[in-house]
């Protein structure tokens, strides 16, 4: 169904190792966990609850034990490096591009940063050697609880090591006192990452209703991405579903994660949002958001998609063809 491989835009590193790596790598380092056995440990850093989290703040904890986990540069080199062959092995992803902050990784300035990026580059290289078919990328995050200067810095960091792997740019991260997000803030560091040739993606519309929506429709006129992040609020909004498609503007959509984060209520949900895009020709491509994390893989998505209704064969294979096309690593492609 699916000829090249699959195609997987939207993971984050610290949802997109396994369990045991993270619990081999946080005894190596000796870090002090909360609990004691393993599947306490597995229950402590997936979505373990069928029903899911209570919302984004809840993931976010969850997140905070990985990314400590991954605080260091041997941590940070084994767990891309883990990603990268696990999604070839289990899935046959063959595009695959992981977004991750690399200041949530150094403990608080302890770590230096250019070490946290240069380990993810050696991850990347090494199972490009081991894995060639397979074509990664890494994405580089600003957060929006940081101030202007630190995520200037990941853009600097991020156009550095352009060169070696570092594809993109991102932002994500929960509202500052549960306020609207003033993308506005971040356009000069979004132009000046496309100058020197990143491509961009912003995590926006998710959640938040209307809040949501008004900046997503900020994101699409100020920042112009190549891809959004989620971007699933637009489903309610003709206007911006029009803009999305005039710019091509290419979402990506994480099913089960919606579903786990309540940011869609129920599969009729899930079914309404796709079937709305298709309908209105706006662009998007599937992915996991974090397969460890959430217990789920993308072939399990896409069955999902297609027992639920919102997709069918031919559409799903039109999105992953889309998720190959709007990759942000053409140009660091492994020769075969």
């Amino acid at each position: 169904m699916f000829e090249g491989g699959l195609a997987e835009l939207h993971t984050h590193l610290g949802g997109s190792v396994a369990s045991d790596i993270l619990w081999s790598l946080a005894h190596e380092q000796g870090i002090a966990l909360p609990v004691k056995d393993f599947w306490e440990f597995d229950a402590l850093v997936t979505v373990s609850d069928p029903r899911g989290v209570k919302g984004l703040d809840e993931l976010d904890q969850i997140y905070h034990w990985t990314e400590l986990i991954q605080s260091s540069p041997l941590a940070v080199e084994r767990s891309v490096h883990g990603a990268i062959g696990g999604a070839y092995r289990s899935q046959g992803i063959t595009t695959l591009e992981l977004r991750f902050n690399p200041m949530k990784r150094n403990r608080g300035g302890e770590r230096d940063l250019d070490h946290i990026i240069l380990a993810a580059i050696r991850g990347l290289d090494l199972a490009s050697l081991e894995y060639p078919h397979v074509r990664a990328g890494l994405i580089l995050m600003m957060d929006r609880t940081f101030d202007r200067r630190l995520n200037e810095i990941i853009v600097e960091k991020a156009i550095r090591w352009a060169g070696r792997g570092v594809v993109g740019v991102d932002i994500a991260g929960p509202r500052p006192g549960g306020a609207r997000y003033d993308y506005t803030q971040i356009a000069p560091m979004i132009e000046t990452a496309r100058d020197a040739g990143l491509g961009v993606t912003i995590h926006v519309g998710e959640e938040g209703g209307d809040m949501g929506r008004e900046e997503m429709g900020e994101v699409v006129e100020h920042l112009r991405p190549e891809r959004i992040g989620h971007g699933i609020l637009a489903a309610g909004d003709p206007e911006l579903m029009h803009a999305l498609r005039e710019l091509g503007t290419v979402l990506e959509i994480c099913p089960t994660s919606n579903l786990l984060t309540k940011a869609l209520p129920n599969e009729d949900a899930v079914r309404d949002t796709l079937r709305r895009f298709v309908e209105h020709d706006v662009a998007f491509t599937i992915a996991t958001d974090g397969p460890e994390m959430m217990r789920t893989h993308l072939r399990d998505e896409f069955e999902l998609l297609l027992r639920i209704g919102a997709l069918d064969e031919d559409e799903l294979r039109q999105a992953n063809v889309r998720g190959h096309a709007a990759a942000f690593h053409h140009a660091t492609a492994v020769p075969v």
